[in-house]
């Protein structure tokens, strides 16, 4: 018998509270450990791995751009760029993209834009709206964006010139911004993740796209978790039928290989200009190839029906077997980005079903969090909520 490998690391700092296990490879939504234990993948790498694991199309074409070339400069055009944007661009109604790393690098770049679309207004110290319980990334400026005390505490001086307003709650930022002339943007999640699975109302971003137009801001739309075909559309947003000005994405955009876009609309398009803005790593061909792939692979198997379906059976399956439950205060979401509110925290949830062989997150403290990837069976949903159902039950009765 061959002996138990312990999931350590000791020379690695100590930034994140781990499940103790280490995953050695995957199919389709299934993982296994080093050990060799089984699990069923409804955490997606964090709404990363559109495609699931192993992919028979991704696979051979990411190998086919390692054996050319991985990385190259933006010194020189980069033509997986050209390709891609016009994909994003297509989707989106949009004008052009700028090509980083990941989404925190995604929403620093919106932030940056949306300073220099007031500086260029005139507006000596730009002002962004920003959410209640939002979470934007975990570097200086857009920690300062992000809603929970959590994340920021220990880290001052935050950065000055952000906003907060409640969700959906169109009074409040008419209220908040009300006589002051250096309100640049609005900055905000669709359907937010880290904070709780929490979704913007339809009507609220329809008269939102309304404020931003009367007083000349920036929407800018935080697509970096609910979109890339993650609630059935491309994008979140769209099922307002809205168009943002700015959009930041990153996560499924690439299926596991690390990538970052920001796509602009015409009034942000051309606000960044040569010496402005720059990444050593982002738009390199490799991910640019990934990008490429994954939006062509979700259009050929129908990733966004999929999301759409399957999305909606389980959350009615979730709905069905917690709904009812007391302690259960809401099953909510859209496709396959859902969240289960519970009335006490649930943390110890993760390593639960972990070890019932379920991989979920637990964000906000009391929402379990379900974003598999986007090839989810039917079978597969069903059998999410029959491993997680009598843990739920288990926790509410303790």
């Amino acid at each position: 018998m061959t002996a138990f490998i312990e999931a350590a690391s000791p020379h690695v700092m100590n930034t994140y509270g781990r499940v103790p296990i280490a995953l050695s490879h995957g199919q389709g939504c299934r993982v296994w450990d080093v050990n060799g234990k089984q699990y069923l993948d409804a955490l997606g790498g964090i709404a990363v791995n559109t495609l699931g694991h192993n992919h028979a199309k991704l696979v051979p074409a990411l190998q086919d751009q390692i054996g050319k070339i991985m990385h190259s400069s933006n010194y020189y055009h980069v033509p997986g760029q050209e390709q891609l944007a016009t994909r994003l661009v297509e989707r989106s109604g949009m004008t052009n993209v700028f090509f980083c790393n990941s989404g925190l690098e995604a929403n620093e770049a919106a932030l940056k834009i949306a300073r220099k679309y007031g500086v260029d207004k005139g507006i000596a110290k730009p002002e962004i709206v920003v959410y209640e319980k939002a979470f934007h990334g975990r570097s200086i400026a857009t920690m300062s964006a992000t809603g929970n005390p959590k994340i920021n505490m220990g880290f001052g001086p935050l950065v000055e010139g952000f906003i907060r307003v409640p969700l959906n709650d169109i009074d409040a930022i008419q209220k908040a911004t009300e006589g002051n002339p250096n309100v640049v943007a609005v900055f905000f999640e669709t359907i937010q993740g880290e904070g709780g699975i929490n979704p913007m109302r339809v009507e609220y971003l329809q008269q939102l796209r309304k404020l931003c137009d009367e007083r000349d801001w920036l929407m800018m739309i935080d697509e970096v978790q609910c979109g890339m075909g993650r609630t059935g559309k491309w994008f979140a947003h769209q099922w307002a039928g809205i168009v943002p000005d700015v959009m930041p994405l990153a996560k499924g955009l690439g299926s596991g290989v690390p990538i970052g876009a920001v796509v602009a609309g015409p009034k942000a398009a051309n606000v960044l200009q040569p010496g402005n803005h720059g990444t050593t790593f982002g738009g390199n061909p490799l991910a640019m190839r990934a990008g490429n792939e994954t939006i062509r692979i979700m259009e050929e198997d129908g990733l966004l029906h999929n999301a759409t379906t399957v999305g909606l059976h389980l959350k009615t399956a979730l709905q069905h077997a917690l709904g009812s439950l007391p302690g259960v205060k809401e099953v909510r979401g859209q496709g396959l980005m859902l969240g289960v509110e519970l009335a006490k925290p649930c943390g110890v949830l993760v390593g639960r079903a972990a070890e019932a062989g379920l991989l979920i997150s637990v964000t906000a403290d009391s929402v379990i969090r379900i974003v598999p990837p986007l090839i989810l069976t039917i079978a597969e949903a069903d059998e999410i909520v029959a491993t997680l159902t009598p843990l739920v039950k288990a926790l509410l009765a303790e």
